[in-house]
């Protein structure tokens, strides 16, 4: 795709553009908030379970569990 310099174009050729823009974007299927929000909040609370963010990292499995601690003499 070719890089457009919009400060080169005309008011005519930005009108143009912004124009397929927003039939492009009309043509987009939309969807509730409410719903998507009900959505992502059951697929997490189905994956909470095995989520390490939620649930933590066993300290025997941790790889970035210090190995040792720092002594200064």
């Amino acid at each position: 795709m070719p890089v457009i310099n919009v400060e080169e174009l005309t008011d005519l050729d930005k009108a143009k553009m912004e124009v397929t823009q927003l039939k492009t974007e009309v043509k987009l299927e939309r969807a509730q908030v409410s719903k998507c929000c009900e959505e992502i909040s059951e697929y997490i609370q189905a994956g909470a379970d095995e989520d390490p963010l939620v649930k933590g990292i066993p300290e025997e499995k941790n790889p970035f569990k210090e190995k040792g601690g720092c002594v200064i003499c």
